[in-house]
Order: C-alpha cells, then sequence, then structure tokens
C-alpha cells in the first residue's frame, strides 16, 4: 500500500458504514494524507466530525445525483471509494427511479468527474442483489456495474473496477441490530424464511475487498470476496444465545424482492472468473458490437457450470455463526 502514502481519498456516501470503516482503518496510519467525506447528510458529518476530531479529514456535502457538487469535492483527488447508494429494497420498490437517480446516474457523474479530473482509480461498491436481480435495488445496481464497465472502456487515465458483497453483518439496516432492538424490548424476534440463506460478511473483510480490488483491479474488473453463509434461522438463533435471550421466533413469511437465497457471482460470470484465494476477479466482457458474438457463438461449458451462491457455498452451523458475530463489536460486551 506504499502508493497511496501522500495521496487524497474521497468516499462518497462517506458516514455510512462503509465509510466509517475505512476511517478506522486509516485514519491513525500514514496512508493517504487527506480522506474527504463526501454525503448529503449534515446531520452525520457532524456526529462524525465531533466524534474524530481530526484535520486529515474533509467534509463535502452534496449529492452525487448532482454533477456539480460531486465534482467541487473531487478536485485533487488520487482515489475514489463510490459507496453511495440508495439500499433498501422496500423503498427502492416504491420509489424505483429515486434507485435509478443515486444508483445508476449517480455512478455515471462519479467516474465521468473523476475522469475529468485524472482520478487515478475509482472502486464502485455493488451488492449480491444485483446478481440475477429481482427487485428494484438490485436491478438499479446490476445497471450501476453495466454503467461503470461501459465507462471504464473508454477511460484513458482513471481505472474503473467494481466489488460485490453481500450482507455486511451488524450494518446499518441490517438485520443483526433489528434482533438487538427486539430482544432489548422483549418483543418476538422476526424472520422471514428459516430457511432463507444470507452470506456472513464484516465490514472490515468488505474493506479488504476493496482494497484488494484497490490494489489488482483493471479497467472494468468485477472482484468477489468468497463468503460463508447462514440460515437466517440459524442466525437468529445464535443472536439469541449469545445474548443469552428467551425471545420466541415468529416467521412472519417472505417479504416482496426478497430471494431464498443470495447469488454473488452468476453462471454466466463463473464462466469467465479467476480464482485468486479468498477471491474471484470477473474481467469485464470487452466485446465489441459484432452481433454475432452476442447471437450466434456460445460456449457448451456453461452447461457445467452453476452460480456462486448462498446455498452452495460454505454453510456455517449455529455455533459458527456464534464464532462470527463474536468478533463484532456489538458483541463485545
Amino acid at each position: 500500500m506504499k502508493k497511496i502514502k501522500n495521496k487524497t481519498l474521497l468516499i462518497t456516501g462517506g458516514t455510512g458504514s462503509f465509510g466509517t470503516a475505512v476511517l478506522n482503518r486509516f485514519l491513525n496510519s500514514e496512508h493517504f494524507k487527506e480522506i474527504r467525506i463526501f454525503s448529503r447528510d449534515e446531520k452525520k458529518q457532524d456526529d462524525m466530525r465531533n466524534l474524530y476530531k481530526k484535520d486529515k479529514i474533509k467534509y463535502f456535502i452534496g449529492d452525487v445525483r448532482d454533477y456539480n457538487s460531486i465534482d467541487y469535492a473531487m478536485k485533487g483527488v488520487d482515489y475514489v471509494f463510490h459507496a453511495a447508494a440508495l439500499k433498501q429494497v422496500p423503498s427502492c420498490e416504491f420509489f424505483p427511479m429515486q434507485a435509478v437517480k443515486t444508483n445508476v446516474e449517480g455512478t455515471q457523474n462519479v467516474i465521468r468527474s473523476a475522469a475529468a479530473n485524472k482520478v487515478q482509480k475509482v472502486i464502485c461498491l455493488s451488492t449480491d442483489k444485483a446478481a440475477y436481480p429481482i427487485n428494484a435495488m438490485g436491478i438499479s445496481k446490476a445497471m450501476m456495474e453495466k454503467v461503470a464497465v461501459a465507462e471504464s472502456r473508454n477511460l484513458m487515465d482513471t481505472v474503473v473496477c467494481l466489488t460485490r458483497y453481500g450482507n455486511v453483518m451488524a450494518s446499518r439496516g441490517s438485520v443483526i441490530p433489528l434482533f438487538l432492538n427486539q430482544i432489548e424490548n422483549g418483543e418476538d424476534i422476526t424472520i422471514t424464511d428459516p430457511n432463507m440463506t444470507r452470506f456472513l460478511m464484516s465490514l472490515d473483510e468488505a474493506v479488504e475487498l476493496v482494497l484488494f480490488a484497490f490494489e489488482n483491479g483493471n479497467p472494468g474488473d468485477l472482484f468477489v470476496n468468497k463468503a460463508p453463509a447462514a440460515t437466517i434461522g440459524d442466525l437468529a438463533k445464535a443472536v439469541l444465545e449469545i445474548k443469552r435471550a428467551n425471545n420466541d421466533i415468529r416467521i412472519i413469511g417472505t417479504r416482496h424482492g426478497e430471494k431464498l437465497y443470495e447469488t454473488l457471482c452468476t453462471r454466466e460470470e463463473m464462466m469467465k472468473a479467476e480464482d485468486m484465494g479468498e477471491f474471484y476477479r470477473i474481467p469485464a466482457d470487452n466485446r465489441d458490437l459484432n452481433y454475432a458474438k452476442y447471437f450466434s457463438q456460445g460456449k457448451q461449458v456453461a452447461d457445467k457450470i452453476e452460480d456462486y451462491n448462498s446455498h452452495n457455498t460454505k454453510r456455517e452451523d449455529v455455533e459458527g455463526v456464534k464464532t462470527l458475530l463474536k468478533k463484532l463489536s456489538l458483541f463485545q460486551d
């Protein structure tokens, strides 16, 4: 990581869980002389300013939908971690065009501003819901990925690559804080389907994935972290056992836009994926507009490959989930 010494990093959506994890990783190190936090929430920025009280952090109010505001923050930046997004499945279902404006158009604004300002590398953060998407949030993130890859083809000075990961344990809006709140209030633990599986990944692992992409990414590359998974039923049991609580578990049924399992790499992506140990690298589809390559030519190998999902990855039992949860700050007590 020597190349990031004395460099400036911009984090879009920097007041979120990911931005906080990046700050905790680099704030007291010699890496990055300046870290810029770009977001539209002045309250969260003020909370962060009062918490860290570091001159190394600079704060910029703006919205990725507004090109001028992101372009102002981009001046003098060397690297960008693009984390700004609408992430909640229900809100994106009700307001899909808002997801398009932030997740798709906002990403294009970030990349084009980065290119105009000769930023060296942009890492765009995506989600497992972008693979075989069935809801508006996943569809908008899938389009975000397509925009990033398309933009990366024509850039000379700026490298754009992507990361895609599953549920980040204990991040804001995730199910674990919900379970803890329900336990504290003496309420039933509500789960959708006890057999539903989800990938388990910590914020630190999310940061490691982005840094791996930062070190190894070529234009248009997509990086995926190999992660274990667990059923929602076992996750709820693990939380209850760690907290020594006896709340009942109540099944409420699968909500609109939810899958039984999540996919991190589609079958089509696994056909060309490069196994890099803890990660997969999926190179960009750089075929030209020769339509025969899309419609007339195929590969028989596709019939023998399956996607990489939370049903066929390593499955943790209740004890395994407890071991992972105890590493999180929420359970340190």
